[in-house]
């Protein structure tokens, strides 16, 4: 029985030159647990934004074909009716939380609707979601990833057929996005609830999901079965999309003939048996990330550093208390850590933003704490983890323009021309920021960061969200800001960017530095992987499964690193 169905559907937003969608038709089976994957722009959040009414509702345009969810045709359908259907949990789901208490948030949908029974069905919606013993504390108190629980709560005390979850570990640690996947596999499994996602992560297609639904330009190319799906390596490609690693290099090893395998991997389970005959070579080129000629001056000092967050309810919680920490002119730094660590309240401290309780922060010798925060912009720059906030101005132009106008920067007309050049967004300079693609915003983001020449550099997540072509554009534009920038650090979860780009990693757990090296020196110790509740590439995963000796982090040091077995 299909529980959704889609008939000849297309949308335009309101101005736009062509559809975002473009004649779709697709069914979705009651109790199927499905993901649609794209390129960024291809259409995927307006699809979904169909299904709960939002569109044509809330967000007008032109609109032709018919949606049925549970029988409702969502034209006609009012927005609050349809909820009880399809629960949406948002890219952004902190905007979806808007009471203080974790009860009082997710059985306020409920209260909305009159129900007397709304605090009972808000402990419920908390249960499933393994928030049972959270009710009672205020929203700030809880994780990245237990806010992001809060929101499917809040979704799922309607008790709606289809839950819909657009990008739902985007910004997560692995523990976190295990704990997510968990709990929408017991909900589809036990409960019957269909699952829709949004998802760019291939490796959790593949343990979780029935199907997965491919979107190009606005159109189906096709529905398939998950494993098959992920086993069309070219195609996928093609759409801007990462198939899983193990796949991948099952992919391109039996391309080279290098290994005979009828059916592509798509797990590491299923990879152990696809590589069984291939043996460990030792013959890893790997590149120097320990030996160095010599360590250069620091160029920011973290003394002594405590720092916590002032809360309503019981003591102030302690982001950092006594770090110490130098990071080194000319250092390429990964600052990896679960949810919570305090990645993003280091970058704070050091742009001035967050005044540390006690010790002090260095920059160039000089002591930050009496100096204002637009007097460090010179000096270091911070790029936050949504690009949407660098915008201020009307145009992209205008918002690199804007910190070297307030300061009175010469040339800086010229420069402007020069960074817009540079990043690539000369044809889209009279745009407004906020209606570029994801990648576009990236780009756009980045220049105004460096707007003012800043010795250092600090990126927020810059990979977040991003398909693969955006997130190869990303990489490129690092690569070209070397000469620029002299300093970088990158705060992530996206280990593939770590594995590929950091000189350096350095660890955070609970607020301490448990780790700084090298990538053999983190991943390769399985302590500080638990500790820090992070995994490697699935690549990395793959090596290790068929010999303890391999520290493999791309598929290129994989395929190095095993031959064919002797015979």
């Amino acid at each position: 029985m299909n529980i959704i169905e889609i008939e000849n559907l297309t949308y335009s937003y309101p101005g736009a030159k062509a559809p975002v969608l473009n004649h779709i038709s697709l069914q979705v089976e009651e109790g199927d647990f499905l993901a649609i994957v794209g390129n960024n722009g291809c259409g995927k959040s307006t699809l979904c934004k169909t299904l709960n009414g939002l569109i044509p509702h809330f967000i007008t345009g032109d609109f032709e074909g018919k949606v049925l969810v549970g029988g409702l045709d969502t034209s006609q359908s009012d927005v609050g009716t349809l909820a009880c259907k399809a629960g949406y949990v948002y890219q952004d789901f902190e905007n979806q939380i808007v009471r203080p208490t974790v009860l009082d948030d997710a059985s306020y949908a409920c209260l909305n609707y009159g129900r007397k029974d709304y605090l009972e069905c808000g402990r419920k919606a908390l249960a499933l979601c393994g928030l049972k013993d959270r009710e009672k504390d205020y929203i700030w108190q809880l994780s990245g990833g237990q806010t992001h629980l809060l929101a499917l709560a809040g979704a799922l005390s309607l008790s709606p057929d289809v839950l819909i979850l657009d990008e739902p570990i985007a910004q997560l640690n692995p523990e976190h996005a295990d704990k997510i996947y968990g709990v929408l596999k017991e909900l589809n499994e036990k409960y019957g609830k269909t699952i829709i996602v949004i998802e760019h992560h291939t490796e959790y297609i593949a343990d979780y999901c029935r199907h997965v639904v491919l979107l190009k330009d606005g159109s189906v190319v096709w529905k398939l079965p998950a494993q098959e799906a992920l086993r069309r390596v070219e195609e996928l490609q093609e759409s801007s999309i990462f198939p899983p690693q193990v796949t991948c290099a099952a992919h391109e090893m039996r391309e080279r003939n290098r290994l005979v395998c009828p059916v592509l991997p798509t797990t590491v389970e299923e990879g152990r048996q696809a590589f069984a005959g291939l043996r460990f070579s030792g013959n890893q080129k790997r590149r120097e990330e320990t030996e160095k000629e010599q360590e250069n001056e620091p160029v920011v000092r973290f003394c002594d550093v405590s720092s916590s967050y002032r809360s309503v309810k019981g003591e102030p919680r302690v982001i950092f208390d006594w770090l110490n920490l130098d990071i080194r002119r000319g250092d390429k730094i990964a600052l990896i850590g679960s949810n919570g660590a305090g990645k993003s309240t280091l970058m704070k401290l050091m742009t001035g933003l967050i005044r540390p309780a006690e010790g002090d922060i260095l920059i160039n010798g000089e002591s930050i704490l009496k100096k204002k925060t637009e007097d460090l912009s010179k000096d270091i720059s911070l790029v936050y983890q949504n690009p949407e906030q660098m915008f201020i101005k009307d145009t992209i132009e205008a918002d690199i323009a804007y910190a070297m106008q307030v300061r009175n920067v010469e040339n800086r007309a010229e420069r402007t021309q020069k960074l817009l050049e540079r990043f690539r967004l000369t044809p889209w300079k009279d745009r407004d920021g906020r209606l570029l693609s994801g990648g576009q915003m990236r780009r756009a983001s980045l220049a105004i960061g460096i707007a003012l020449n800043p010795g250092i550099l600090l990126l927020d997540e810059p990979t977040a969200n991003l398909d693969i072509a955006t997130r190869k554009e990303i990489m490129r534009t690092l690569a070209d800001i070397r000469n620029v920038t002299e300093t970088v650090l990158i705060a992530t979860h996206d280990m593939q960017l770590v594995c590929e780009w950091a000189e350096r990693i350095v660890v955070l757990s609970q607020g301490k530095v448990i780790a700084d090296g090298s990538r053999d020196e983190i991943f390769g110790n399985e302590d500080i992987l638990r500790r820090a509740g992070i995994r490697p590439p699935e690549i990395f995963q793959m090596g290790r499964s068929l010999d303890r000796r391999a520290l493999c982090y791309t598929i290129h040091e994989f395929m190095q690193s095993f031959e064919e077995a002797d015979i």
